[in-house]
């Protein structure tokens, strides 16, 4: 190996160490393009009959965690998101996170939230790198959503598009991906299923935990540039450790690769626009791809919605 290909190779693999706890892993290897197919029904206008359905008084925001900075209620802050007939998304009922890995006074502030479960989109190597650590008596399960090798699309980022457009395919990945559907359908499955709160998240909570977020607050119902601007809050929850993660790639390998990578630490609104289009395009709706892509029954969806506006 030349010495040229050989300091080009460590430059890759700092990069990669030095990011991997800031991305998401969930790029879809192929992507392929389904026709519409007939309409499914549409659980986002679904009337449940009742003036007096959803919760007269919510749950107090989710506190701001020091070890677990993207922590926060997928309903929001405040009074809280609205969603269909206008009801308040309920609080305290599913809660959105990065890796869980509590500083501080956070896991005496985790004990009290009454978590029964946390799901763990990670794969084993993010893992390994940085392994959860929960309460007493809080279950947990691993769905890894990734198809793809991250340190690969990494290695091949030579601009701040290149990074761009590696985000907004992970995204059209969350819906034409076979790993990524079945991995969100599962994990879906299991919040409607599973009783009390329950947190979902992935190494940085904004792409994985950012779609699932989507999908949740899309059936109950959100309207979609509320939900964009609640995918967006990862930039402010996170804007220390991702200033921190710019400064080290900028100290480790110039401020031209931190320059090109920047992208890749938090959001922008066409990473989530790219898996939207994406969306309308093979499906049509968010309804048809929660039942013919994740393959979810109406059942399912209805106790989802009914958890988050019951």
């Amino acid at each position: 190996m030349s010495r040229s290909t050989r300091t080009c190779s460590l430059r890759s693999a700092a990069a990669i160490a030095l990011t991997s706890s800031f991305l998401i892993t969930g790029f879809g290897a192929s992507i392929a393009h389904a026709e519409p197919a007939p309409s499914a029904p549409q659980f986002g206008s679904l009337d449940f009959g009742s003036s007096n359905f959803g919760s007269a008084e919510q749950t107090p925001d989710a506190p701001r965690l020091t070890g677990i900075d993207n922590f926060r209620d997928v309903a929001g802050t405040g009074a809280g998101y609205s969603g269909t007939l206008g009801l308040p998304v309920n609080k305290g009922v599913f809660y959105r996170a990065n890796a869980i890995t509590p500083k501080g006074d956070d896991m005496s502030i985790l004990e009290k939230l009454g978590l029964t479960k946390v799901y763990d989109l990670r794969t084993e190597p993010e893992i390994a790198s940085k392994p959860d650590v929960l309460p007493d008596g809080v279950a947990y399960e691993n769905i890894p959503i990734l198809s793809g090798n991250i340190a690969e699309m990494v290695a091949k980022i030579k601009s701040p598009e290149d990074s761009r457009s590696m985000m907004q395919d992970m995204n059209r990945a969350f819906v034409t991906g076979a790993t990524e559907r079945a991995g969100f359908a599962q994990l879906l499955t299991g919040l409607a299923e599973t009783e009390g709160a329950q947190v979902f998240h992935c190494t940085a909570g904004k792409d994985r935990t950012g779609w699932t977020s989507f999908l949740l607050l899309s059936i109950a119902g959100v309207d979609r540039s509320v939900i964009m601007n609640d995918y967006l809050l990862t930039n402010e929850y996170t804007a220390e450790g991702m200033k921190a993660t710019r400064a080290g790639i900028a100290a480790s390998l110039g401020e031209q690769m931190a320059v090109n990578m920047e992208p890749l630490l938090g959001v922008e609104a066409s990473y989530l626009d790219a898996g939207l289009a994406q969306l309308d395009q093979t499906y049509g709706s968010v309804d048809r791809y929660l039942t013919e892509g994740l393959g979810l029954s109406p059942a399912t969806v209805m106790t989802l919605k009914a958890k988050l506006l019951g």
